[in-house]
Order: structure tokens, then C-alpha cells, then sequence
């Protein structure tokens, strides 16, 4: 089995566990469909928790699988029960266990700023005329940990030249649902809410940037973002937004979340980089799940997250030590 530590496409045949992803995906939708299971997670209740019609579109897609990497897939139980996503706490397990409360139906995207369509578009208008792939990527938290994740989506860029953005238009912007209601961590200030992220205009229009809508053939459950986050896979984690209420076109760079919060730690740009250490860890390593104390499963971590030969243009002549 050839490998491709740059990001070079390759076929899904390929790929040795593409069966272990299609026998689980079956799985899944079998639970899904009896509606049994004993002890069954609210976590994995939840992921079902989602508009018929999306549910029905991600479940019956017919589209080609894009795999970036040959990497072994994350188990879908570890991509759905160890997340970060402040808004339901600050624990790993916290999202699993508290964004069941979260509603996603019905659901509307708020697009403002320096652009010739704007207004407010629902669910199933952002996502009617889209096709959905499945696009497997390496997946890099700032903390060292890592997953590798069947996404299911479109391009971001192919949703932003609906909406015509204008000359002027340099950075694009993205707010999360703010609903304290229903998202008990943000009713703490461990960050300024609504949480706020952004990238330059030819970071989103790159063919890489995922707008995701559902994981390992189902629709996206709540703790992952549902229904509507964004991926930037050579960005740390942070960068891909959860569960997105606002898009805006603007000409300067917007003050984003973490950034703000800890300007030191977390720069605008985000982009992988080993050779770049956090203030209080390294980064040149990171422990991808599933891990233990005695298979701690580290993995040297790769320049861009292994995408440098797809994205590395976008940065020429920066220093990318100070533009972290």
C-alpha cells in the first residue's frame, strides 16, 4: 500500500480501510433504522436528531470519495465522544454529553457584508443545490491529539461565489450559534461568545476547505458541529467552526475567537506547523485516537498537517513562526 505523507490525492481503492469504513457505516444506519440498542448513548441518539429530508439527502448520496491520506480511519465512537467545543464545556466528553439539548431543525445562515446576494438563507437553501463527497482528512488539534475523519460535504468556495462576494472582499468571517438555553457553556465566560473564526478569501475558496454537513456517512451529530461547521485540514482544529449561524464578507481581518482570548497562544493563521511550539507544549508530536498509556499511537507531526503540497503557495515570503 503506497503511501502519500504530502496530501497528494489517491484513489479510494487504494486505501485498505475503506471496508472498515463501509462495514461500519452499515452499522451505524442498521442502529439508526431499529431504533434499538441497549444502553444506547444520547451522544449516538443524538446524531439522528436532524432533519428528515438532510438525513435522507446524507444517507443516499452518490458521490466519489476523495482520500487525502492512508492513514486508518478514527473509530466513529472516538470521533463523536472526544471533542473539543467549548460551548458545552470544557471537558472532552462534555459535548457527548450535553449537546443533545442542542436544536438543529429548523436552521438559518445569516450572509452579510461585502457581497451582492445578501440575506438569510435556510438550511436546505445553503444546501439544495450542492453535491456531497466524502473526503477523508487528517484532522489536527491544537492540543497534540489528531484523528484521521470520513467528512462529508462540498467546498466552501462553491457556496461563496453563490452569494458573489465583492473585489473588496478579503477575509470572510463565521459566528456559531450563540443559545445559552441550550449550550450551558456559554453561560461562563471562558471565552467571548458567540465564538468567531476566519480565514483570507483564497484560504476558503481552496479546493481542500470543507463545508461539512455529516462524518462516516451520516448527517453530523451535534457535538461535531451539526448541522453546518467548517474543515481547513492543514489548520489547527480550532479554525473549523461548529455548528455556523453567520457568514460575512469583509475587507479587513476579523478579531476571531481565540485570538482575542489568548493572542499568544493562538494566531490568526493557525497552520500546522511542528517547528512552531505552543507556549506551554510541543508540537512536534501529536497522539492520534484511539490511545492508551501502553499504545499511546504518537505520530510525528507534519508540516501544514501533511498538506503542504496543496497549500504552501497560499504563503509565500510569510514567516510563518510570526504569521502562527
Amino acid at each position: 500500500m503506497k503511501k502519500r505523507e504530502d496530501g497528494g490525492l489517491i484513489p479510494a481503492s487504494e486505501i485498505t480501510p475503506e471496508t472498515v469504513y463501509l462495514r461500519r457505516r452499515e452499522w451505524i444506519q442498521d442502529v439508526a433504522t431499529l431504533g434499538l440498542g441497549i444502553g444506547m448513548a444520547p451522544w449516538l441518539q443524538a446524531a439522528y436528531a436532524v432533519p428528515a429530508w438532510l438525513q435522507a439527502s446524507v444517507s443516499q448520496h452518490r458521490t466519489r470519495r476523495v482520500v487525502t491520506t492512508s492513514d486508518t480511519l478514527t473509530p466513529f465512537e472516538d470521533v463523536t465522544s472526544y471533542n473539543n467545543y467549548y460551548e458545552f464545556g470544557l471537558e472532552k466528553d462534555d459535548p457527548a454529553a450535553h449537546a443533545h439539548q442542542l436544536t438543529t431543525d429548523p436552521w438559518s445562515v445569516r450572509i452579510e457584508g461585502e457581497c451582492a446576494k445578501p440575506g438569510t438563507y435556510t438550511l436546505e437553501d445553503i444546501l439544495k443545490p450542492h453535491t456531497f463527497e466524502d473526503r477523508v482528512y487528517r484532522f489536527r488539534c491544537v492540543e497534540a491529539w489528531s484523528m484521521v475523519v470520513p467528512w462529508m460535504g462540498f467546498s466552501l468556495g462553491d457556496l461563496l461565489r453563490r452569494f458573489h462576494p465583492l473585489s473588496s472582499a478579503r477575509y470572510v468571517s463565521f459566528t456559531t450559534l450563540y443559545r445559552p438555553a441550550e449550550m450551558p457553556g456559554q453561560r461562563v465566560p471562558e471565552l467571548s461568545w458567540p465564538y468567531v473564526e476566519g480565514l483570507r478569501m483564497d484560504e476558503a475558496m481552496h479546493p481542500l476547505t470543507l463545508l461539512a454537513v455529516g462524518l462516516y456517512g451520516r448527517a453530523l451529530p451535534p457535538q461535531n458541529g451539526a448541522p453546518l461547521r467548517l474543515i481547513v485540514p492543514w489548520k489547527y482544529g480550532f479554525k473549523s467552526i461548529k455548528s455556523i449561524v453567520n457568514i460575512r464578507f469583509t475587507s479587513t481581518r476579523p478579531a476571531t475567537t481565540w485570538a482575542l482570548s489568548a493572542p499568544n497562544e493562538y494566531g490568526f493563521y493557525a497552520n500546522v506547523n511542528p517547528q512552531v511550539d505552543h507556549p506551554r507544549w510541543s508540537q512536534a508530536r501529536e497522539r492520534r485516537l484511539p490511545n492508551s498509556l501502553f499504545n499511546p499511537n504518537w505520530h510525528e507531526t507534519l508540516l501544514f498537517n501533511g498538506y503542504a503540497a496543496q497549500v504552501a503557495s497560499l504563503y509565500a515570503g510569510m514567516d510563518l513562526r510570526r504569521n502562527f
